[in-house]
């Protein structure tokens, strides 16, 4: 089988290796497509050697097809059409104790902290597993993690129907919430200063400012009789994001902050005293967001054909993260499977 392996800073190699016989309680599937994303990124700069050993395989988003299963796994077929929860809990710290196990303090985040889905063959515990509708092609099917993130993030926020939404940043997850928000009935309003990012948005139907030109405070108050946005979203990572983000939420307004900021930022505390806002984190997800995220690509709600930029074939993985870092593509995925058949 071929898989990406991390080998350092921006040095990605394709190796032959043997797949792994599942053993009792796991499943070896046949990996179709992979979807690159910001953590993968932020892996490839070197961000991340502390967690990600040498020779390491990363990857998470994916689609496939179970090909073995171990002693014990019941109820799968081969061939059946699946995707993986790529969150492993320790199920004994205070996070797990507490019901909260999608932010576990020791969580085993496969791509990162174990073997990743970059490879055409991926053995996994079948827990993290779920079945995929047959007639789903498997290439959108790849979005089904990042989808789960921003239905996470959507719930986190408790939009609700007519609530006025800003979504600051509009790379593939901005653009997965405000569609999601939108779904839920919510008026969005997405901010982002890319050109190629405001036409994407906007060819699915979501509304796109340019923040450069436009002064989006006065335009939500505008929209609101002066009240502001009930929920802004963060998922620019920018100071100037959250600076936004901010500034255009409503009294009692909720800010949910998903991107991933690598440094503290300056907060306008006193506003937050002001108008009594909530400040919300939101990093992962849990196994219900992965089932309505299965539903929502599979339904069209998520405009899947319109977000895939490219697909490259795995031997052009160093080509396919080139292109992400360089922007003007939304989401990129790597054909995996064996002969790119």
């Amino acid at each position: 089988m071929k898989a990406v392996v991390y080998r350092g800073e921006r040095d990605l190699g394709i190796e032959n290796r043997d797949p792994e016989p599942p053993g009792p309680g796991q499943v070896r599937i046949e990996v179709a497509y992979t979807g690159i994303c910001g953590t993968d990124l932020h892996i490839y700069h070197g961000d991340m050697d502390a967690r990600v050993g040498d020779s390491a395989i990363i990857g998470h988003e994916m689609s496939g097809r179970i090909a073995a299963v171990g002693e014990g796994v019941t109820g799968w077929n081969i061939g059946q059409a699946v995707t993986v929860m790529p969150t492993r809990p320790c199920g004994r710290c205070a996070a797990c104790r507490r019901g909260n196990s999608h932010v576990c303090h020791a969580m085993n985040f496969l791509g990162i902290d174990s073997p990743g889905a970059m490879q055409s063959s991926w053995t996994v515990p079948v827990e993290l597993v779920l079945p995929l509708p047959e007639e789903l092609p498997l290439d959108h099917a790849a979005l089904v993690e990042p989808v789960a993130v921003a239905v996470h993030d959507v719930r986190r926020g408790n939009v609700t129907a007519d609530d006025q939404v800003v979504v600051v940043g509009g790379g593939p997850v901005g653009v997965l919430i405000a569609t999601v928000a939108r779904g839920r009935g919510a008026r969005v309003l997405l901010v982002e200063p890319d050109p190629f990012r405001r036409e994407v948005a906007e060819g699915i139907g979501i509304e796109a400012v340019d923040p450069r030109a436009t002064d989006v405070v006065a335009l939500v108050n505008d929209r609101t009789d002066g009240a502001g946005a009930d929920i802004a979203f963060e998922v620019s990572g920018s100071p100037a994001g959250v600076t936004t983000a901010v500034d255009v939420l409503t009294t009692r307004g909720r800010l949910v902050m998903v991107a991933i900021h690598p440094q503290p930022r300056e907060v306008n505390l006193h506003r937050f005293f002001w108008r009594e806002l909530e400040l919300l984190g939101a990093r992962l997800y849990q196994r219900d967001d992965m089932v309505e995220a299965i539903r929502l690509v599979a339904s069209g709600a998520i405009p899947a054909r319109q977000l895939i930029s490219r697909v490259e074939p795995v031997e052009a993985a160093g080509a396919a993260f080139e292109a992400l870092e360089g922007g003007g593509v939304m989401k990129v995925l790597l054909d995996v499977r064996e002969g790119n058949q």
